[in-house]
């Protein structure tokens, strides 16, 4: 039973984590979410890896040469 009852709050949080809008009309009730992501910060990430002038920078930095550049 202790295990029914996690599983149910667990259901009941995803369920609020929707953040639902609801438009009650006289014939219907609609329900309805939107959710917009951006992968712009993974995207950067990505590109920094590779990126050749941030690679040659931090190498400087990690072996000890002076540089105006600071992480």
């Amino acid at each position: 039973i202790s295990a029914l009852m996690v599983k149910e709050m667990d259901l009941l949080e995803q369920f609020r984590d929707l953040s639902l809008a609801c438009e009650v009309t006289p014939n219907n009730v609609r329900l309805g979410t939107l959710r917009i992501t951006s992968e712009l910060l993974g995207d950067i990430r990505e590109g920094q890896k590779t990126d050749p002038f941030l690679r040659t920078q931090l190498e400087a930095n990690e072996s000890g040469k002076d540089s105006s550049f600071k992480v």
